[in-house]
């Protein structure tokens, strides 16, 4: 039940990134709906494409879209007062990450995929909606930015698999990876961290 609540906090601050990011592109309510609702169930559908899940959870089940459609239009008309907690809604989204990457890596070993590819499903889980999200907008995606937000993904998602592997029990070795990879991603953003560019490049 906890992680089914934190699933619908992840994809309520998800989705409100997202609607924001269809606000400043001047979209209307419906757009916004969209953006905001891919940008938020979006790295739950691709997991369960990759993971053979038919139809996706998230499609099947009513909470998780209408929590991200619902927080989409709370935010089309309350957009003003959000940039007033912009700085909670990063640290829900960096904890939003952290809980996809290590709850979509437990997903896919109990589908029976090995450890490097509940790695890479719990990664695509984190990152997913925001890929989508930028490919709507016309952006380059966050992933290909400096910005370090990809790798505490792989990170938390890799202590997930590293935790089953040792026989640690599930629940707490989702909680190490999400710590681990919504630490990073807060640590990265207050010391301003980034990957090193190709050589010769500022």
């Amino acid at each position: 039940m906890l992680l089914q609540t934190l699933n619908l906090v992840g994809i309520a601050v998800f989705a409100a990134s997202g609607a924001l990011v269809g606000v400043n592109k001047r979209l209307d309510i419906f757009g916004i709906c969209v953006v905001g609702a891919t940008t938020g169930i979006g790295g739950g559908i691709l997991r369960d494409l990759l993971l053979g899940i038919h139809p996706p959870t998230s499609l099947d089940r009513w909470p998780s879209i209408t929590v991200a459609v619902a927080t989409s239009i709370v935010v089309s008309f309350a957009h003003p007062a959000l940039s007033k907690v912009w700085n909670a809604v990063i640290l829900f989204d960096a904890f939003g990450m952290g809980l996809f990457a290590t709850g979509g890596a437990s997903i896919a070993l109990d589908h029976g995929s090995s450890a490097l590819g509940a790695v890479l499903v719990g990664a695509t889980t984190a990152l997913g909606g925001g890929v989508l999200r930028d490919m709507l907008v016309n952006e380059v995606p966050l992933l290909l930015h400096r910005d370090l937000y990809a790798v505490p993904a792989l990170l938390g998602a890799a202590v997930t698999v590293v935790g089953d592997a040792l026989d640690v029990p599930a629940g707490a070795a989702v909680i190490a990876g999400t710590i681990l990879a919504t630490g990073l991603r807060l640590l990265a953003l207050w010391r301003s961290w980034h990957l090193p560019r190709a050589i010769g490049q500022n």
